[in-house]
């Protein structure tokens, strides 16, 4: 289960940074998101929602991070990629960055929990 922990989180990486990357760029260009956007955003929350599930389970387990903070990284990722969803605004555009922001807020912490469980 570790090892698939740790193969997810590449993948939380990845799709995090793609919908910053993608949504970004929409916005920039002015643009409505389209259905591969949507999709993009939509797998980088699934894959955190699972991560931090996949976490709980490891640590039902009483398989425990060598970091503390870990924890804490893990959760605020979480956080991040959900926050949207109670406060972006309706207007397409802010929402679309709301949504690209707390993708790349969330990869990044993503990104230190990984760093922060490996030491």
């Amino acid at each position: 289960m570790v090892n698939v922990h740790h193969t997810v989180a590449y993948l939380v990486l990845a799709a995090a940074l793609a919908s910053a990357v993608l949504g970004s760029v929409t916005a920039w260009r002015r643009r409505k998101a389209g259905h591969l956007l949507s999709q993009v955003i939509a797998l980088a929350q699934t894959l955190v929602v699972a991560q931090v599930a996949m976490g709980l389970i490891l640590l039902s387990q009483h398989r425990r991070a060598n970091d503390q903070l870990h924890y804490l990284y893990g959760s605020l990722s979480l956080a991040a990629i959900l926050a949207p969803w109670m406060y972006a605004p309706q207007e397409p555009r802010k929402r679309l960055l709301w949504f690209a922001g707390s993708a790349l807020v969330a990869a990044l912490l993503a990104g230190r929990a990984y760093m922060s469980a490996t030491q």
